[in-house]
């Protein structure tokens, strides 16, 4: 079921299932800016990823000497939420696992998503409640897919992409093959990127320690910026097309705390490269925030 929220800027729809945002409407412009879910090219808009990011090494992974199946990006997109309030400008849902995960996460948690709006933007905050009696192992990321060009007269290259990375911390950019990820450097400065089918042509463009994302037409200066203040990873992404040299129309910007597995896993999650660990008991809470212009 889709739940409305909106004020004097945006409309937005949330489906619960997933708790997946599926539009943002400018009202001022008349701007739509999600990705419409077409499975053509992608068939989801904005999924929250759980309980891991990205891929495994041969999907599947070791824990107290268990072997556990799963596929990429865990299963936390499919879940039916339920409603837990709902306000004009705010809506939020919650699930907990309730045994249902055990063959795939032998972890019990409760997890509870919401949206605020706040002018022109939208936070997304995230709660994740350990209700083991032992610590608990998981990654969770964000997924949205910002439509591009917004415009008819407008192309993919006259969009561009600005990083603000962390004042206090090395950016390192990160490479995918077969899905499994490898360091490819440290990258003391980021120039502005303008958006061509090639970045994507290797899947996702990957940094860690990026505090902003601006993705932007240089015609009009429409467009939105994603902020995750602190989060340790993004990925920027598109499907490609190796037979045309073309994108699908949207660009993801993917706010991470998590990453797919390194080419040197062990595969014990709790060895896992960027993983979180949260003790019995305790709550994990993380937010970021979308500015539609």
């Amino acid at each position: 079921m889709k739940q409305t929220i909106e004020n004097e800027w945006l409309k937005v729809e949330i489906e619960s299932n997933g708790a997946e945002i599926q539009s943002v409407e400018h009202k001022k412009n008349t701007l739509k800016y999600m990705w419409t879910g077409d499975s053509a090219y992608w068939g989801r808009v904005a999924p929250v990823l759980f309980p891991i990011v990205g891929r495994l090494k041969e999907d599947q992974y070791h824990l107290d000497g268990q072997t556990y199946e799963m596929s990429q990006h865990g299963f936390l997109r499919d879940v039916d939420f339920e409603l837990s309030s709902l306000s004009a400008e705010h809506v939020s849902f919650k699930v907990a696992s309730d045994g249902r995960f055990k063959n795939i996460f032998p972890y019990e948690f409760k997890a509870t998503i919401t949206y605020s709006l706040h002018q022109d933007s939208l936070s997304v905050d995230w709660k994740i409640e350990n209700q083991n009696d032992t610590e608990m192992y998981f990654s969770i990321g964000a997924h949205p897919a910002f439509r591009i060009p917004l415009l008819e007269n407008e192309g993919l290259e006259d969009y561009q992409l600005t990083f603000t990375p962390n004042p206090d911390k090395e950016v390192m950019e990160y490479g995918l093959e077969n899905a499994l990820v490898h360091e490819k450097g440290i990258r003391n400065h980021l120039p502005d990127i303008t958006l061509q089918p090639d970045l994507f042509a290797k899947d996702a463009m990957i940094y860690s320690h990026i505090d902003r994302i601006e993705l932007a037409s240089t015609k009009l200066n429409h467009g939105v910026e994603v902020v995750f203040t602190d989060f340790p990873f993004v990925g920027i992404w598109s499907k490609y097309n190796e037979e045309n040299n073309t994108i699908a129309p949207f660009v993801c910007i993917e706010p991470w705390c998590g990453i797919a597995d390194m080419h040197d896993t062990t595969g014990d999650l709790k060895e896992k490269f960027g993983m979180n660990r949260l003790e019995a008991d305790e709550v994990f809470q993380k937010e970021y925030t979308m500015i539609f212009k």
